[in-house]
C-alpha cells in the first residue's frame, strides 16, 4: 500500500466535490452551523477552483495507491500587527474517508501541508477542529498542536423553522 499525499489539481475537482458532501454532514452533526459559517460556498467546485487560483491557499490530495481518498485546506492568514507582519498557516479543512483513516493519508497531507507553509516563511500554525471531534483533536495533538481557543455558537429560537433546524 503506497499512502501520499499531492498538490490538488483541476483534474481533481469531482473527486473533491465528492469527498466535500461527507464531510460536510461530519461536520455538521457536530456543529449545526459548520455548512453556512466556516464550509465552503456553494457551488463547491467552484469554490475548490477558486481555491487552486488562490496563492495563500494549499490544496492537497491524500492518495492511497493512486486513488484520492481525502482532502486537506490550508490557508496563510495575517495575524495582528502587533506580530509585525508575520503571518499564521491555519488548516481549515482536512477530510480523510472513514475506511482509510489510521493508516497515514491524513498525516501525509499534513506533512506537506506543513512543509508547503514553512517553505513561504511560515512559522505558526492553527488547525480549525471541531468541538467534539476526539479523532481530530486527537490527530493535530499528535502533530504537536494545542487547542488556543474555542469558537462559542449560539442561535436564537425563534430564528428556527417549526420542527428544527432546516440548514
Amino acid at each position: 500500500m503506497i499512502i501520499g499525499s499531492r498538490d490538488a489539481t483541476f483534474g481533481d475537482i469531482d473527486a473533491l466535490v465528492a469527498l466535500y458532501d461527507p464531510a460536510l454532514a461530519e461536520q455538521t452533526e457536530l456543529r449545526e452551523a459548520w455548512g453556512i459559517a466556516e464550509g465552503l460556498p456553494h457551488p463547491i467546485a467552484e469554490s475548490l477552483v477558486q481555491l487552486l487560483d488562490d496563492e495563500a491557499s494549499l490544496l492537497l490530495v491524500g492518495e492511497i495507491d493512486g486513488h484520492v481518498f481525502g482532502f486537506l485546506w490550508a490557508r496563510i492568514e495575517p495575524m495582528l500587527p502587533q506580530a509585525g507582519g508575520e503571518e499564521i498557516g491555519v488548516v481549515r479543512l482536512v477530510y480523510v474517508e472513514e475506511e482509510a483513516r489510521g493508516v497515514g493519508v491524513g498525516e501525509a497531507m499534513l506533512a506537506k501541508a506543513l512543509d508547503g507553509l514553512r517553505r513561504r516563511g511560515i512559522r505558526r500554525f492553527d488547525a480549525i477542529v471541531s468541538p467534539g471531534h476526539r479523532l481530530a483533536k486527537n490527530f493535530f495533538e499528535s502533530a504537536g498542536f494545542s487547542a488556543r481557543r474555542i469558537t462559542m455558537y449560539h442561535r436564537d429560537a425563534a430564528d428556527m423553522p417549526p420542527g428544527g433546524d432546516a440548514e
